[in-house]
Parts: C-alpha cells; structure tokens; sequence
C-alpha cells in the first residue's frame, strides 16, 4: 500500500487526495464505487487537479451512460478530444460493449469482412470469444490499450461503470489471455486446413493469412501481459473508491476493497459524497436527521479503513456541471471542506 499523507501535528491520514497527485510514478488510476454515488464528478475533479501537476492527462469513461460529456458541457466519443480551456486535459468514452470482430478485423478493411474472408472459422471464434465471461469489457479495454499506446499520455484516469461492471474489467487480462489461448489452439488444431480455405479465398483483407492474424492477437496478449503488470505495481496504479454515508454503499465499498485486494490492485483512498453540514441553528429536522444517520456511517468508514485517506465532500445545493463548478469542487479534494458554523 502506498504510504499516505500525514499531519504533521496528530499523525493521522490527511483526509484529501493529495497524496495521490504528489505521487509522481502513477500512471493509472481507477475511480469507482456503486451507482449515483457520484464517481463521475470526482474523477473530473481529480483529473483537473492532475492536470496542474502533470505533462498530459488522459481522463477515459468506460460507463455505458456517458456522463463525461454531461459533466463538461462538451461531446466526447471513441478518440481522445481535449477538454475546453484546457491545454493537456483530454477525454474519451468508450463503449464496454466492444466487439471481438474489432479485435480480429485486420488491415483497414472492416470486421465484417474480415470475418467473411475467414468464413465459418470467425463465427467460430467469436461464439468461442463470448463464451467467456468477462470477454466484452476486456475486448473495450483492448480497445482503450491501442488507443493509449498510440498516445502519449502521463497519467491514464479511468471513470469506471458501476461495481459490478468494474470488478470484472480489472479481470480483463486473465479473460483476455483465456480467450487467446482458446483462439491459438482452435488455430492449432485446423490451422492448415483453413488456411487453404483463405487461401483459395484469397486472402484475408489487407494481405494477411490466419498466422498474420494469431500473431497480431499474440502481440495484443503481450501488451496486456504488461499493462497487468502494472496495474498490480503500487507506484504505477491506485483506485480511487467512491461512496456515500448509507449502509448499501458502504457494504459494496467493503466488497470492492477486498476483490481489489485480490487483484492486487493498490486502493487507499476512499472519497464519501453527499455529506450534510447543517448549521447548528438550522432547525430542519429531516437534514438534522440525516446528518445524524451519515455520522454514524462516517464513523464506521473511518474506523474500518483507518489506514486510507478518507475524503469528506459535502452535498451541494447544486449540481457539478461545467468547467467552472467542476474546478472549485475539485480544489475541496485536495482542501479539506470546511463546514459553516
């Protein structure tokens, strides 16, 4: 575990993530937690905040609702585009149902095609590719790995789909590399007998023969091979988890802490949203009560993950959208927020 900021005066975590954005080496980071707990306003922040310290900054949603584009006021879709009044803030949203014909597509000819030339050894490959569980966030992972690899890009900010969803990307090169190995010994086994059929078919698109094609597939294993690696390397990779003071979100912050753990993905920073700071004059019962309910929880969290940075965010009055909005609910993750008396 990465070691955390502490106050120079009671030794405790800092509660901000500034640790996060000192820490030089990180090239990858996660942002994740159950649905509606506002995963996406955080990592827009984070990433702004990134942003002052870095070279580049690449902030990628693999949620299928595509709330990056909300969050900006600004249309981002497959290639990385960069953000309004930024300089070295860019963003993307991809689609986590990517396709295994993307993978298998060759040349600049389409997948479709591709996979007429190889006949009925595409559909065979696909129906075997999809078999696997997991296959269709890997396959979008694939996809984000050429991308990033094409650019150059210091820190790598992923504002990820709902737990679940999370949970079995970050498995996406065990997935990956099953579902190659299961390719290369179909291939094995009527690799020359199909080859002929291209052959006699002339080819697969752009020139290439089935070898070109398990070979580009070898290559793309190598290259998850190594981004797995770093993903397990605490310098190079953290998740972010996101949640707010209720029990059910609690509950999945604890399950997700010990699958990353599993994973062997770094995690010590925990952001709870929606936090109530009512003044002590406020005579609103239902806030009073709800602060009182979110206390406890806050306690829990504090006490079970003593040894993360835990961020306070405070509920606002209004919503986070737009560059400007963004910006100054930014600085409140490296500023502790100060509640009004």
């Amino acid at each position: 575990m990465s070691a955390a900021t502490l106050n120079a005066d009671d030794d405790t975590l800092e509660p901000t993530l500034q640790s996060i954005i000192d820490q030089k080496s990180l090239r990858w980071i996660f942002v994740g937690g159950k649905g509606g707990v506002g995963k996406t306003t955080t990592s827009c922040s984070l990433a702004i905040q990134m942003a002052k310290h870095r070279r580049s900054v690449l902030l990628i949603s693999t949620d299928p609702a595509h709330n990056l584009s909300d969050a900006f006021s600004q249309k981002f879709g497959k290639d990385a585009r960069l953000i309004n009044g930024f300089t070295n803030l860019s963003a993307m949203e991809i689609d986590p149902n990517g396709s295994i014909q993307d993978l298998l597509a060759a040349g600049g000819e389409s997948a479709e095609e591709a996979m007429a030339a190889t006949g009925g050894m595409g559909s065979m490959m696909q129906d075997l590719a999809f078999s696997i569980p997991g296959v269709d966030e890997a396959m979008s992972f694939a996809e984000v790995l050429k991308q990033v690899k094409s650019l150059d890009y210091e820190v790598i900010i992923f504002d990820t789909a709902p737990t679940g969803h999370t949970l079995r990307f970050l498995q996406f090169p065990t997935v990956m590399e099953k579902a190659l190995a299961k390719i290369s010994q179909l291939s094995t086994q009527f690799g020359p007998m199909l080859n002929s059929v291209i052959g006699a078919r002339g080819g697969l698109p752009g020139g290439q023969n089935l070898d070109d094609m398990l070979s580009k597939m070898e290559s793309l294993r190598e290259t998850i091979a190594e981004v797995n690696g770093q993903f397990k390397n605490a310098d190079m990779t953290t998740f972010v988890c996101v949640c707010i003071p209720e029990f059910l979100s609690l509950y999945e912050t604890e399950r997700m802490i010990q699958e990353l753990a599993s994973y062997e993905i770094d995690t010590h920073a925990i952001v709870v949203n929606q936090l109530l700071f009512p003044k002590k004059s406020n005579p609103c019962e239902q806030c009073n009560s709800r602060r009182k309910m979110q206390k406890k929880y806050l306690e829990q969290i504090e006490e079970l993950y003593d040894e993360f940075n835990v961020v306070k965010m405070p509920l606002l009055v209004e919503e986070v959208r737009g560059k400007e909005k963004l910006e100054s609910f930014s600085e409140m993750l490296v500023k502790p927020y100060q509640p009004p008396e």
